[in-house]
């Protein structure tokens, strides 16, 4: 049994990672910011930053799913926004990979973004592994640079690193702009994306476990970044219409000009919400099947169908 410790463990993708590690037998580590939950084998480590004390959290500890971040956000406040992001993403990740390769830890499995390569692939065709990093905000530099790091500290100190660059991921728990097209579709209210022809890559919690338990043991696995997705590319349209179905309702979808959206989008002040609802951001997961030998173990209807219900067991329609 591996002993390993995840960080970001209490966040939406964190809780879902720790629940299938323990199913799959690991001895599961959770580094907290505060206080943990009775139950739980907890490291309590503060904020994650280039001075957080990684020691005693790091004590026999086999490998590291390192999730925590400062995440993207659709309207920043920060002064610098690029500084904040690289006190957590950058230096606090430059700090934990150094601490665990010094208490001898093998494996370092890192959660990047697909902000990496860019935010859109409108008339480009899907990003690979191949294509040279475009970020496009400071989230997207900030796990970009991180990456940079733990591929020179893995080179000097031997210590394993494999990188998964991810799309929206999605299922129970689900949050931000996901969660409130559930809550639109689940109340029958119309949506003004009848229109729209795009393509989206996503990836669902059950797909994300397993992808990430393939990386820690895989041994093929280590000094590799890897793009991942459920497989199936979707319209925002597409995926309305599939909600819908998850719910058994009918999807209300009313066919707005996608120009309009975008102009309406830059009087309100969300035109980077509308353009992430009409744009296409595709993803070829082709190097993760072939190199590891994985598949998505769950389609979309079936982890929507879990959102589903967790929707109608946790919020009033």
């Amino acid at each position: 049994m591996k002993t390993i410790l995840v960080t970001g463990s209490s966040g939406f993708v964190g809780s879902a990672v720790c629940r299938g590690l323990e199913l799959r037998g690991c001895r599961v580590i959770r580094a907290v910011r505060r206080n943990a939950k009775p139950d739980d084998e907890a490291a309590c480590i503060g904020d994650i930053d280039s001075k957080t004390e990684w020691t005693a959290a790091l004590n026999r500890v086999d490998a590291v799913v390192h999730l925590a971040a400062r995440v993207h956000q659709m309207r920043d406040n920060a002064v610098e926004p690029l500084a904040e992001f690289r006190k957590v993403n950058v230096e606090g990740t430059c700090r934990l990979a150094e601490s665990a390769a010094r208490a001898g830890v093998k494996r370092l499995v890192f959660m990047s973004s697909i902000k990496v390569n860019g935010d859109n692939t409108d008339g480009v065709g899907p990003f690979t592994e191949k294509d040279l990093p475009r970020p496009v905000d400071a989230y997207g530099q900030s796990k970009w640079e991180a990456e940079q790091l733990l591929w020179e500290i893995s080179h000097r100190t031997g210590m394993e690193v494999v990188i998964l660059r991810l799309p929206l991921v999605y299922g129970p728990e689900v949050k931000a702009n996901f969660f409130k097209l559930v809550r639109h579709v689940a109340r029958g209210l119309p949506l003004p994306f009848g229109s729209i022809r795009n393509r989206r890559s996503l990836l669902n919690l059950t797909n994300l476990v397993d992808a990430m338990a393939c990386c820690l043991e895989h041994r093929a696995a280590s000094g590799e970044t890897f793009l991942v997705n459920d497989g199936e590319d979707v319209s925002t349209p597409e995926l309305v219409r599939r909600i819908a179905r998850a719910f058994d309702r009918p999807a209300r979808l009313v066919p707005v000009p996608v120009w309009m959206m975008l102009l309406v989008g830059r009087v309100t002040g969300r035109l980077e919400q509308v353009k992430r609802f009409s744009g296409s951001l595709q993803i070829d997961s082709s190097r993760i099947r072939t190199k590891l030998g994985w598949t998505p173990p769950c389609m979309m209807e079936e982890e929507l169908g879990r959102v589903a219900q967790w929707y109608l067991r946790h919020e009033s329609v």
